[in-house]
């Protein structure tokens, strides 16, 4: 999220789904802990790079165990859970989940990716449960991309192609400016305000980095496909395309932050809502631009999809779409701008003749009586 947002309300449908999730983790828990423990017994626990994995997991339960991951939580409910993130340690389990259990990264599947993505951020809730900060979320999402990007094309193997390294450019580039961004921003600031009380409860805290961890996974599924696959094709046509889309929305998120933050570091316009520049077309224009450079990054990958199911990673840009389009940008952003300005003529005025996401024309307002 490009704005510092309010953490939700329980009202609010999100909430109740990550809270539904939250809950059932500890079901989940008592239900894998025997599997682990037998898996454990029969395979011993893993050798190599994954030993970290282990050894980061064996911490992270005892921690999990000490704070209580949700407020009211039974002893053996935060035991089990202990136990299921030790139990990410063990051979069998990471060899299920894609990991290389030779501790070789040519061996890496997808899902062995989302655990190493999982951990990071795991280990970030981590930290940022022992001293209440927020700080560190957004830093950990940069991370999280860089990592799983630089590893899946420089320690997975086999030739490091042009595709490969346009498509990892790409985020690359994306994940540094938007990183550094929002970092410089939290600092500079103080605070992230969506994180505002749910950084002092142990287990919602959870849910969010545990969400963050999903949609760097599912976001970058086109680029690990991309540097996992032998096909070798050249450069195309589809790969010049999906960088036009790409520098586009990529310039219009760059150009709109800045805009912004032009907008508000004037003190004449303190308490006041922005309507220039790319404002003027959008009232979200800087989502629009993300939204439009991931489905770059999505075309871009294409020409090295060797199997009909990995169009599926289709998923990435219109996961991203969804997620800013109606649940966790701009539904969040109108209504806190409505609370601020709904009464105001002229707010009224720029949501009738501003698009709320897309910048397309409108009709003619009627205002004759």
């Amino acid at each position: 999220d490009n704005d510092s947002i309010e953490a939700c309300t329980p009202c609010d449908a999100p909430y109740k789904m990550f809270r539904s999730l939250a809950l059932n983790w500890c079901n989940v828990a008592r239900g894998v802990q025997t599997q682990l423990a037998q898996a454990s017994r029969s395979h011993g626990r893993i050798v190599g790079a994954p030993r970290t994995l282990r050894t980061l997991g064996l911490g992270l339960g005892r921690a999990t165990l000490a704070q209580g991951l949700l407020p009211g939580m039974s002893a053996s409910a935060s035991t089990s859970f202990a136990s299921l993130i030790e139990g990410l340690g063990t051979r069998a389990t990471l060899q299920t989940l894609g990991f290389p259990a030779s501790g070789d990264f040519k061996e890496m599947g997808l899902l062995g990716w989302f655990l190493a993505d999982l951990a990071i951020n795991v280990a970030g809730w981590a930290v940022s449960s022992i001293f209440k900060t927020e700080k560190f979320y957004d830093l950990l999402g940069s991370v999280s991309f860089l990592t799983l990007t630089g590893g899946s094309l420089f320690l997975t193997g086999g030739a490091i192609t042009p595709r490969k390294i346009l498509v990892s450019s790409m985020v690359g580039l994306w994940a540094a400016r938007l990183g550094s961004y929002l970092v410089t921003r939290v600092f500079k600031v103080g605070k992230d305000s969506r994180f505002e009380e749910v950084k002092h409860q142990p287990g919602w805290f959870l849910v969010y980095w545990t969400m963050q961890a999903i949609w760097v996974w599912v976001t970058l599924l086109p680029v690990l496909l991309v540097n996992s696959s032998p096909v070798a094709s050249p450069l195309g046509w589809l790969d010049a395309a999906g960088v036009v889309v790409y520098a586009t929305g990529l310039g219009i998120e760059a150009v709109a932050d800045w805009q912004k933050d032009r907008f508000r570091s004037n003190p004449d316009n303190q308490g006041k809502f922005i309507t220039g520049g790319l404002w003027s077309i959008s009232r979200h224009p800087n989502y629009l631009g993300e939204a439009m450079l991931w489905w770059g990054v999505f075309i871009a990958s294409t020409g090295s999809f060797s199997r009909p199911v990995h169009y599926a990673s289709v998923v990435s840009p219109v996961l991203v779409f969804l997620l800013l389009r109606f649940v966790s940008g701009v539904p969040i952003l109108e209504r806190q701008a409505d609370s601020r300005w709904g009464s105001l003529p002229e707010y009224q005025r720029y949501k009738e003749t501003t698009p709320v996401f897309f910048p397309l024309p409108r009709p003619p307002q009627d205002h004759s009586a």
